[in-house]
Formats: C-alpha cells, sequence, structure tokens
C-alpha cells in the first residue's frame, strides 16, 4: 500500500494548474452511452475513480481507449445489462450508470455503490425518480434491477438538491417521450458540465445551473467532442494550501466562479488573492485570522468537498472557527488525524470549533476518505517534521498525482510504492 512521506514546514511558491472535474467526468463517461457511437473526452484526468468508471464501460461492452489526457468511447456494441457488485463498489458514483444503461439498453442490473464512506447516502432519490418516468425497479439483497417499461417524461420534484439524482434523471429522461421537468434540481457546475457534453450529442436540454432542468427527450443523438471543466474542489485544496503553508501560488485552468466562496473567505481572512479569467493568484504573509463560520450547502453554497482542506487550514488561523457540516454526517473524519498533528477541535453534532494553534507536528496520519487525505496532505506540508500518510488509494480515487503537483510549487513530498 503506497504512502506519501511529507517533510513539512517550506512555503510554497511557484504555478499549479488544475486537472479535469472528477465530479464532471464521471457522469459524461456514463453518458457516452447514450449516443451509440463515439466520445472524445479531453481533460480527463487519471484517477482511480475515473479508471473505475472505464472498467464498467469496457464490462459493458463499450471499446475504450486513453492517451494524454483524452478519452475515447466507442459504445455501439455496448449490450451488457448487468454490472457486476465489485465494480459498483469501487466508487459512489458508480450509481450513475443506472439512468444511463437503462436510457441505452431499456433495461440495467447492478448493486449499491461503494465510495468514501461519509454516513448515509441513500440513492432512494435516485430510484424514485426513474420509477416516476416509468421505469420499473425492484430491489432484493441490494441488487437493483430496472426495466424500462414505459418512460414517459413528466415533473420530477426532488425534496433535496442531489447531485446524482439530478444527474441520473437527466440521462433517464433523454430515452423519455415527451418533455422531463427536474424540479429543485441540484445547480453545482458539474450540472452545467453534462447538460453542455448532452446537448454537444444532440440532446435538448435546457436549465441546468438553476433550480429547474428542462429536458426534451427521444432525439437522436450522435458523435461528439467535448472537453471537461477544470475540477473546483482541486484548485480549493491548491488554495487552502497556499494559505495554510504560506508563500506565493498562482493556479491556473481554473474557474473562479466556481470556486467564489472559498476566495471569499481566504480574502477576509488575511491572505491577497488577485483572480484572472482562468487563473488565481494567492498569496500569504504573517499570520491569518480565524474564519467566523462555514457551513456546507449545496451550490453556490460553500461546499462539503473543500471542508476538510479548509479545516486543515482553520487550525493554524489566530482565533477560534466555527464549521457547520450540512450535508454528509460522516464529513469530520479527518479530525482525529488534525489532532495527532497538534490541532486543537472539539465537536459535537454537525458543529466543529477549531481552536487556531501556533504549529502542527509531523505524524503518522491516515487518509480515511478522499477529502480528509487531502486535508492531512496539507496539513503535513505546514506541518514541523516528518509525515507519513497512509491509505493515499483515496486520495488517488480525486487527485492526480497529487505528490507532483505539491512538489512543483515547493513542497517535499514523495510517494513511497510499497511492493
Amino acid at each position: 500500500m503506497d504512502t506519501l512521506i511529507v517533510n513539512g514546514g517550506r512555503a510554497l511558491d511557484g504555478i499549479v494548474s488544475v486537472h479535469g472535474s472528477k465530479n464532471s467526468v464521471l457522469p459524461i463517461l456514463a453518458a457516452t452511452i447514450l449516443n451509440s457511437g463515439t466520445s472524445v473526452i479531453h481533460n480527463c484526468p487519471k484517477l482511480r475513480d475515473v479508471d473505475a468508471a472505464i472498467e464498467i464501460l469496457k464490462y459493458i461492452g463499450c471499446r475504450v481507449t486513453c492517451e494524454d489526457g483524452c478519452v475515447t468511447v466507442d459504445s455501439r456494441s455496448a449490450t451488457n445489462l448487468d454490472i457486476p457488485d465489485k465494480m459498483m463498489r469501487e466508487m459512489r458514483s458508480s450509481v450513475i450508470f443506472m439512468g444511463a444503461v437503462l436510457a441505452r439498453l431499456r433495461r440495467v442490473s447492478l448493486f449499491a455503490p461503494g465510495g468514501c464512506e461519509l454516513g448515509a447516502r441513500p440513492i432512494d432519490l435516485h430510484i424514485s425518480s426513474l420509477k416516476a418516468l416509468g421505469a420499473l425497479i425492484t430491489e432484493e439483497g441490494g441488487s437493483i434491477d430496472c426495466r424500462a417499461g414505459n418512460l414517459r417524461g413528466r415533473d420530477i420534484v426532488l425534496s433535496f438538491p442531489s447531485v446524482g439524482a439530478t444527474e441520473n434523471t437527466m440521462l433517464a429522461a433523454t430515452a423519455c417521450t415527451g418533455r422531463t421537468r427536474i424540479v429543485n434540481a441540484a445547480r453545482e457546475p458539474e450540472i452545467v458540465d453534462l447538460q453542455n457534453f448532452l446537448v454537444s450529442m444532440g440532446a435538448d436540454v435546457s436549465g441546468a445551473g438553476s433550480s429547474t432542468i428542462i429536458i426534451n427527450g427521444r432525439k437522436p443523438l450522435h458523435d461528439v467532442e467535448y472537453t471537461v471543466i477544470p475540477d473546483r474542489i482541486c484548485a480549493a485544496t491548491f488554495m487552502c494550501a497556499t494559505a495554510l503553508c504560506g508563500g506565493r501560488v498562482r493556479i491556473d485552468n481554473v474557474i473562479p466562479e466556481h470556486v467564489s466562496t472559498l476566495t471569499s473567505i481566504l480574502d477576509g481572512i488575511g491572505c491577497r488573492v488577485k483572480v484572472g479569467k482562468d487563473y488565481i493568484d494567492i498569496s500569504r504573509e504573517g499570520s491569518l485570522s480565524a474564519i467566523r463560520s462555514v457551513r456546507t450547502m449545496p451550490y453556490p453554497g460553500f461546499p462539503t468537498d473543500a471542508q476538510p482542506p479548509l479545516m486543515a487550514l482553520a487550525s493554524k488561523c489566530k482565533g477560534t472557527s466555527v464549521f457547520v457540516e450540512n450535508i454528509f454526517d460522516g464529513r469530520y473524519r479527518h479530525v482525529g488525524g488534525l489532532i495527532r498533528m497538534g490541532a486543537d477541535i472539539k465537536l459535537e453534532g454537525k458543529v466543529a470549533l477549531v481552536y487556531g494553534v501556533k504549529q502542527l507536528f509531523g505524524c503518522p496520519v491516515e487518509a480515511t476518505d478522499l477529502r480528509g487525505g487531502a486535508a492531512m496532505v496539507i496539513a503535513a506540508m505546514a506541518a514541523e517534521g516528518k509525515s507519513e500518510v497512509s491509505h493515499i488509494e483515496h486520495i488517488d480515487r480525486g487527485y492526480e498525482n497529487i505528490e507532483k503537483s505539491m512538489s512543483r510549487i515547493g513542497a517535499d513530498i514523495k510517494r513511497v510504492i510499497q511492493v
């Protein structure tokens, strides 16, 4: 099992580029099934989750090639209706294949998905939405069997703006007769990216980015070439790392609007932030003041995925920072590692009080999940002494060679490969 060895205490300096969005490319890869043809996806990051999605595509029968950040999917021979339990357990986003395969092959058999253990993340909204479109779904012992039945467009009102349920409904609705309207849809940039991809292949989808999305189904689809947006959580991680370690870094290939809530926070606690068209310059000298209150919310609120890296930063901010986690009940699993490094954090339910300390100290820590693992890495970069971060397979799910990116801007970090 690979580990990261980090010698902390170095200020950062240089230029780093953000890779393509994990949370965009996964539903887009699932959507390549829909056109019964060829899809060319650019700016595709090399991540464990992407590898898992590609393996599912191959199992279904697609031909997939990967070269220099470009993935080509030929879905003409997609015929397999069942996705094995082992493949589904590799990542949470595997559930997105339910809507795509159902739309293309009229039936799909799969299992409840895996991924990071962040507490209860039921897929009931996915299932109820597809049922409302006319799908016939039976569940037994963790297996889910979906038949197309008579798929017809209708109004789908989500009780919560779930990203995954919004995406699954969008994909399935492309095969529905008539119009589907998703009310209280998720508004994340990744939803807009999926819409733009579907439109590029000929689908009639509009409204993404707002709370109402409209899909007019049964439109002929064709081959497509598309470039995925930059990863906003990767950008947020670089921003927090720079603020925590000090120095000056330019972050390229970023859409500043997508990280505006974090930009506002960093500017407010004492960082210097300059925003360009597709870059962010961030610098920090001296101490930072505490973050008064951070409440994770669906977009355009503060993203839950950026909470762990920001908490690592808050651990060294002067004063008391308050975090309220409203999305996942298991999103504080990184707190134990930060405390081992010397952070002073008190938890009570959804609330975390972070009392800033002068120094963190290197020690062995564990990446308990994807974003918590990123928090461990940037905390280790700022700590005094050496840290060893284990279970980095979680980090590899969402960051492309994080050690190379951080080394590029001055961190002393290397991967030790266990044979």
